[in-house]
């Protein structure tokens, strides 16, 4: 049985969930290109997190490894492959379908652990067999309504196992390297390899509204410094269980935000398949040892 966590981690766990909930919201609200909402995210992260690293940190800085460095930019890369692929699955797709394709990354996480030698529980693989059923639902409803919406959905997952990738290659570096550091390392490659995208693509980078640069920096402040850093700061002293399945309330609290600000109800046809998808990750992540650890989202 779980141990419950304190009325303060609790309090903490209840505003971070609300802050990661709005991001898929605020980004199918945002009128600027996809690429360039997953650039100026993770742009104003680095450029928030640089004066701390330069000042506190900056002989560990100096000091990385090679190998360190090798892992950090390839979490930069493969976070920068996640944001691409899920910020353009909110243009196709309903929020609720993307938030909780996206969320099949603990999933990921153990396909990965297995491929690497590592041995999966038997029930890890009932868990993924559930998901994989849920999301089979989930995107057939989605095919009911055009293809244009089940090309969202694949991008999701394909967004949650990028997530997978960047979570596993952090955690090497994170062995090692304090968070801030590593942190700031991952969100400046990310942002430079969003910016090249943006520039290839001849996405527009500027030029827009007040509304959009303040929904811009509400992702920033919100899903992607208050949600998990609060989300971080509970995990010390809370089961990583608790704090990865309190993080699926994001699917349902996205959900009912998309439903009253967006006007997005899922059909009710999804709505199985949400259930069933949600109830096979949990199992995954309950049944989760030290070789399938789940990871927080990127969001």
């Amino acid at each position: 049985m779980l141990d419950l966590p304190s009325p303060t981690d609790l309090t903490l766990i209840a505003v971070g969930v609300l802050a990661v909930s709005t991001s898929g919201p605020l980004i199918a609200a945002t009128a600027a290109p996809a690429l360039a909402i997953a650039f100026w995210r993770n742009g104003f992260a680095t450029v928030a997190l640089a004066p701390l690293v330069l000042v506190r940190h900056r002989a560990e800085l100096v000091a990385l490894r090679r190998r360190e460095w090798s892992l950090a930019i390839a979490a930069g890369l493969l976070l920068a492959a996640h944001f691409a692929t899920w910020v353009l699955s909110l243009r196709l797709t309903s929020v609720a379908s993307a938030t909780a394709l996206v969320t099949t990354q603990p999933i990921w996480v153990a396909l990965l652990a297995r491929r690497t030698g590592a041995s999966v529980p038997a029930r890890v693989w009932v868990g993924i067999v559930v998901a994989v059923v849920g999301a089979g639902v989930l995107t057939g409803a989605d095919l009911s309504i055009s293809t244009r919406a089940l090309g969202g959905d694949v991008l999701a997952i394909v967004g949650g196992a990028a997530a997978a990738g960047y979570m596993v290659a952090g955690s090497e570096v994170r062995r090692h390297v304090s968070t801030v550091t590593y942190t700031a390392v991952c969100y400046a490659t990310t942002a430079v390899a969003l910016l090249l995208c943006c520039v290839a693509a001849r996405q527009s980078l500027g030029g827009y509204s007040a509304d959009t640069w303040l929904r811009l920096v509400a992702l920033t402040v919100g899903a992607q410094f208050l949600g998990h850093s609060l989300f971080n700061r509970v995990l010390r002293t809370t089961s990583p269980t608790v704090v990865s399945l309190a993080i699926l309330l994001e699917v349902p609290g996205a959900s009912l935000l998309a439903a009253v600000f967006l006007g997005q109800r899922p059909s009710w046809f999804a709505v199985p398949g949400l259930m069933i998808l949600l109830a096979g990750i949990g199992v995954v992540i309950t049944a989760r040892d030290r070789a399938t650890e789940p990871s927080l989202p990127a969001e």
